[in-house]
C-alpha cells in the first residue's frame, strides 16, 4: 500500500511547525480539538501504564492522553525535530525523534500505541502499522485518528473546501499554501473505513474498529494486538 515522499513530507511540516496548531483550529473551526478528547477517553478507558504517541507533531493528543491519563508514561515521537520543539514546550512529558517506519523500540515495549493526523503522510501506510504494530504488547491497543470522506449530501461541500478553500486560507495563515495544498491532496488518496480496516486486519489486528466522527470527516480506527 503506497503513501507519501518523506522527504516532503519533512519538509514542509518543518516549514509550517510555527502556526501548525493555530491553524487546524481555524480550518476545523475547534472540532479537531474535540476529536482528540474522544481519542483521550478511549485511550483512558483502556488503562495503560506505557503510551507511544507516534507522529506527534506539537504534541495535541498526547498531551490531552496524559491529562486523561495522569499515571501512564507519555512518550510523543515526530520525525521533524521542528515539531517535536513545539510539542515539549507544550508540556509533552517526553519526547524522542524517530521515523515511524523503523521505530528503535523493543518488541512489545507498549500498551497503546496512538496515531493522529499522522498515518496518512507516511511512506508506506501497510509497513507503518506493521511496524507500530511491532512495538504494542500482545492485547494493546493501536489508535489510528485521522481525515476520511462523507458520504451523501457532505461529499461535495467537503470536497470544494477541502480542495479549494482550505489551501488558500491556510496560505494567508502560515505562507506555505503549497504544503496544506499537498495536504488536500494526500486526504483524498488515504484509505478509510472498511479499507482502513483491511490494513488493520493485514498488519496481525483483530477486533478492529471505525468510528465514523463529524459525518465521515475525521474517523477514529481501532485495534487489538493479536
Amino acid at each position: 500500500m503506497s503513501g507519501q515522499d518523506p522527504k516532503f513530507v519533512k519538509g514542509a511540516f518543518a516549514k509550517i511547525a510555527d502556526r501548525y496548531v493555530m491553524t487546524n483550529h481555524v480550518l476545523s473551526m475547534g472540532t479537531d480539538i474535540l476529536w482528540r478528547k474522544k481519542v483521550g477517553r478511549i485511550v483512558r478507558d483502556w488503562k495503560p501504564e506505557h503510551v507511544l504517541d507516534v507522529a506527534t507533531g506539537t504534541g495535541d493528543l498526547a498531551l490531552e492522553i496524559q491529562k486523561k491519563c495522569p499515571d501512564a508514561r507519555v512518550l510523543g515521537t515526530d520525525f521533524c525535530p521542528e515539531m517535536l520543539a513545539h510539542a515539549t514546550k507544550g508540556g509533552v512529558q517526553k519526547t524522542q525523534v524517530e521515523d515511524a517506519m523503523n521505530l528503535s523500540f523493543e518488541d512489545g515495549t507498549f500498551d497503546v500505541v496512538t496515531v493522529a493526523f499522522g498515518l496518512r503522510n507516511m511512506e508506506n501506510w501497510q509497513e507503518a502499522l506493521r511496524e507500530m504494530g511491532r512495538v504494542i504488547k500482545p492485547g494493546g491497543h493501536l489508535l489510528v485518528l485521522d481525515f476520511s470522506q462523507p458520504r451523501g449530501f457532505l461529499k461535495k461541500p467537503y470536497g470544494f473546501y477541502l480542495n479549494k478553500v482550505l489551501p488558500k486560507v491556510a496560505g494567508l495563515l502560515t505562507g506555505q499554501g503549497g504544503a496544506y495544498q499537498y495536504l488536500a491532496g494526500s486526504i483524498g488518496e488515504f484509505p478509510y473505513g472498511d479499507k482502513m480496516i483491511g490494513l488493520f486486519e493485514n498488519a496481525d489486528f483483530r477486533d478492529c474498529q471505525c468510528r465514523p466522527l463529524s459525518g465521515g470527516i475525521a474517523s477514529i480506527y481501532t485495534g487489538v494486538k493479536a
